[in-house]
């Protein structure tokens, strides 16, 4: 007996597929539609960057004094000048000084706290608040209080020194030119080390530890294992903050303009301060702005440079 198969239901017809009213975005649409939502921030770049720095290349080669529309034309003229310029010069020697233990002391200072910090187990979290919050506080702020620490009559420094028994380095320390640009100075450093602090120690805890314990396995000390072990592992990290401390050492202004306005006798004066000088209170627009741009041209070498080296060891160490 032989059962037949149930016919097979007929083929469906597919459904010719309706058009919707939503657009297809074409690659040329998407363009548009990028072009649109990156506006806005092209226009802001060229507004307050593009078109200041289009001005300040104009003014090096004028005579502006902020009040000339038609200001004359002088070429090169404020560059000779301010390679004429003793106080240019001397500010140029303040500025080395800043750079030089500016970025040495935090760097040296910020990485000691933060090895014993990261050495130790408990209240990590309140020694970083504690070393990182002066880092937070307005420069304006922090030259205020310190110029009262370091005033020589009601100055806590002075009264601190009188207590030990060593009255006899008691002096005005902001208005001493022998010790102004000093002090100024350790006031920059205390409030910058918290800022190094803290990216050394994160950057700390990513250090290998079983390459530490290696080596005091086989013996190293202390300091062998720092120089051979945890920097070249946290030399990237070393090399960015050093670059940030660098550039901070030739941009210096605030601080200095809080504490001594570049005094006394321009002990403490910088670049940055004799560039506003001329610039705000001379109304010498060119000549302040030529000091800006000589800054920036000083700097950028040596940004390069060490964000070259640092891509460097971050690919060595990506490869390794």
């Amino acid at each position: 007996m032989t059962v037949d198969a149930p016919p097979a239901p007929p083929a469906r017809k597919e459904q010719p597929r309706r058009r919707t009213n939503v657009p297809d975005f074409t690659a040329r649409a998407q363009a548009r539609l990028g072009v649109l939502l990156v506006a806005p921030l092209i226009l802001m770049v060229a507004v307050f960057l593009l078109f200041p720095m289009a001005n300040a290349i104009y003014y090096v080669f004028v005579d502006f004094n902020g009040i000339d529309l038609n200001p004359p034309w002088v070429g090169l003229g404020n560059f000779a000048e301010l390679a004429q310029d003793r106080a240019v010069w001397a500010a140029f020697w303040n500025n080395v000084v800043w750079i030089l233990i500016g970025t040495a002391a935090p760097l040296v200072i910020g990485l000691g706290l933060a090895l014993l910090v990261w050495s130790v187990q408990r209240a990590k979290a309140f020694y970083r608040t504690a070393f990182f919050l002066p880092y937070v506080l307005p420069q304006v702020a922090i030259g205020v209080v310190w110029g009262w620490i370091y005033d020589p009559a009601r100055g806590w420094l002075n009264k601190v020194l009188e207590s030990v028994g060593l009255g006899s380095l008691t002096t005005g320390w902001l208005g001493n030119p022998d010790t102004a640009l000093y002090a100024v100075l350790a006031t920059a450093v205390w409030a910058t080390v918290g800022f190094v602090f803290v990216v050394f120690l994160a950057a700390l805890k990513n250090v290998d530890m079983d390459l530490v314990d290696a080596a005091l396995l086989d013996g190293a000390n202390s300091l062998q294992r720092l120089r051979h072990v945890i920097l070249p592992q946290i030399m990237p990290v070393f090399l960015m903050v050093t670059t940030i401390t660098l550039i901070g050492g030739f941009s210096v202004f605030d601080i200095v303009f809080v504490m001594t306005g570049g005094g006394p006798a321009g002990a403490t004066e910088v670049l940055g301060t004799y560039a506003y000088s001329n610039a705000f209170q001379l109304n010498r627009i060119s000549y302040g702005t030529t000091l800006a741009l000589v800054i920036t041209v000083m700097a950028i070498p040596f940004a390069v440079g060490l964000n070259r080296l640092q891509r460097r060891l971050s690919l060595q160490g990506t490869t390794a």
